[in-house]
């Protein structure tokens, strides 16, 4: 728990922050969905002008055109301790760059944007198609704080060298003690 109410004596900022695994016993908040197509995947082909097969699954897209994937998250604010509790679910249909190599370690870095910027991060996971996290970070600061700040959430690799690969964030003006399940795109990442 990070404590970064005003009340707090200057230069006696105690910084910490804990972090759950909800893998293990069932959490208060989780509920987890598993979902399966009832449709069977099949490749699907096209003649092109020339009159040969191409697979559709072989066409790869650029720039804007190209999905890079969305990350879910659960936020809840406890008004009566002050204290607002992040917890990144997954990132579901990730890509990367090429030269992040096969199966990069994935991780995500959060930022609540205050005048002095709180960060966190995930443990790094192995990169797959959907990357599970499921890791809860605490803070207290006052709502009134975090009503005019954003969170943002930086998805990076690891292995073989630390690259922001995608990024995304949301407002915090709706917050309350009601758990909010959030689904956001990610975006490449700004210059």
């Amino acid at each position: 728990v990070c404590d970064l109410r005003p009340s707090a004596l200057p230069g006696s900022l105690d910084v910490s922050r804990s972090m759950f695994d909800l893998r293990s016993p069932p959490h208060r908040f989780m509920k987890r969905y598993d979902s399966f197509s009832s449709v069977p995947s099949s490749t699907s082909s096209r003649k092109d002008s020339q009159g040969s097969n191409r697979s559709l699954d072989t066409i790869t897209l650029s720039g804007d055109e190209r999905d890079f994937g969305r990350l879910n998250v659960k936020l809840c604010y406890v008004s009566s301790v002050e204290q607002i509790w992040i917890t990144i679910l997954h990132c579901k249909d990730l890509s990367w760059p090429s030269s992040c190599g096969e199966n990069p370690r994935i991780c995500v870095k959060g930022i609540l944007t205050l005048p002095k910027p709180v960060h966190f991060k995930s443990s790094a996971k192995e990169g797959c198609n959907d990357v599970e996290f499921m890791e809860t970070f605490v803070f207290a600061i006052k709502l009134q704080s975090l009503q005019a700040v954003r969170l943002v959430f930086k998805i990076q690799t690891q292995t073989p060298r630390k690259k922001t690969i995608g990024e995304c964030s949301m407002a915090l003006r709706e917050l309350s003690s009601e758990e909010s399940n959030h689904w956001l795109d990610i975006s490449p990442p700004s210059k």
